[in-house]
């Protein structure tokens, strides 16, 4: 699967920043707290594959390294101006991105390569996990606001189609043995931990800056079905794909959902409808092309 770096605008009303799902403004900022995750988190994830670019013989891989780095770079980009959205409103986006900065400078200080490269391919995971129950599942995003939809929909494609590269890398360059399986699954366990706290934290810390919309136990009880429902939230769902990370054999490719890319193509159209329809939108750029290092 070869990533192709898209670089799309899109239309964010910001008046709707704060409560663009159709959900309300709590699950609403459970998007927004991972969108303040992706500026520094993307910027980690593309040095850490980049380290290790040049130990890679596979010129197919190596293309797809850069696809990687160019969707990576892109999204990066939309992440930004989108969090600058939530700092106009009022909310402590800015704040709450440094802060997650400052800890990932720290972890390229102290963490050695394999270690770094280990946290990406967990984290990665993660993205394509979330991506897949976005993409699969109508119900998760289906009704909101049509910019932030075409935003999260379009990350949640170029996840899924990037999804194997970093695992890819890490199987290239590390030496197969007990010791590469043990660093991987152990770094999962880590990486979870600390993920969700971040998620968590920041989560609740725009809920309590957002207070004044109101009705928080009506919010407070969504988002608790949204994320653990029994049937339908995102824990219970994802819990399996979770798991199956730690067998030795693992591929991300092993759930294979690439059929969901077939949509891309009907996504850009509908960007590029959007875009036209509205005076005031950010217009669509290049699309489709490859991405450079």
């Amino acid at each position: 699967m070869m990533p192709v770096r898209r670089d799309l605008r899109f239309n964010l009303p910001k008046e709707r920043a704060c409560d663009w799902h159709v959900q309300g403004s709590h699950v609403t900022h459970f998007f927004n707290s991972l969108s303040l995750l992706f500026p520094a988190g993307e910027r980690f994830f593309m040095d850490s594959v980049r380290h290790y670019r040049d130990q890679i013989d596979d010129p197919e891989l190596k293309k797809q390294v850069l696809g990687f780095i160019g969707q990576e770079a892109m999204h990066t980009r939309e992440h930004v101006e989108y969090n600058d959205l939530l700092q106009e409103a009022g909310l402590p986006a800015h704040k709450l991105d440094r802060r997650l900065w400052a800890m990932l400078n720290f972890g390229r200080k102290i963490l050695p390569p394999s270690y770094q490269l280990a946290v990406t391919v967990c984290l990665e995971h993660y993205t394509a996990m979330l991506a897949s129950l976005l993409l699969e599942d109508s119900s998760r995003i289906g009704g909101s606001v049509e910019g932030y939809t075409q935003m999260w929909t379009w990350h949640a494609l170029e996840e899924t189609e990037h999804k194997s590269v970093s695992y890819d890398v890490w199987n290239t360059v590390l030496k197969p043995g007990p010791g590469r399986y043990l660093l991987r699954a152990g770094t999962m366990l880590t990486t979870t931990v600390m993920f969700w706290l971040i998620v968590f934290d920041y989560h609740v810390r725009l809920i309590i800056a957002d207070r004044k919309r109101g009705g928080h136990i009506r919010g407070m009880w969504r988002v608790v079905k949204y994320l653990y429902g029994p049937r339908h939230g995102v824990f219970p769902r994802i819990a399996g794909d979770w798991l199956s990370f730690f067998r030795p054999g693992f591929h991300p490719w092993d759930h294979d959902n690439r059929a969901q890319l077939a949509r891309i193509d009907a996504l850009v159209a509908a960007v590029d409808a959007t875009n036209a329809a509205t005076p005031s939108a950010r217009k669509a750029t290049r699309r489709g092309v490859q991405a450079a290092a």
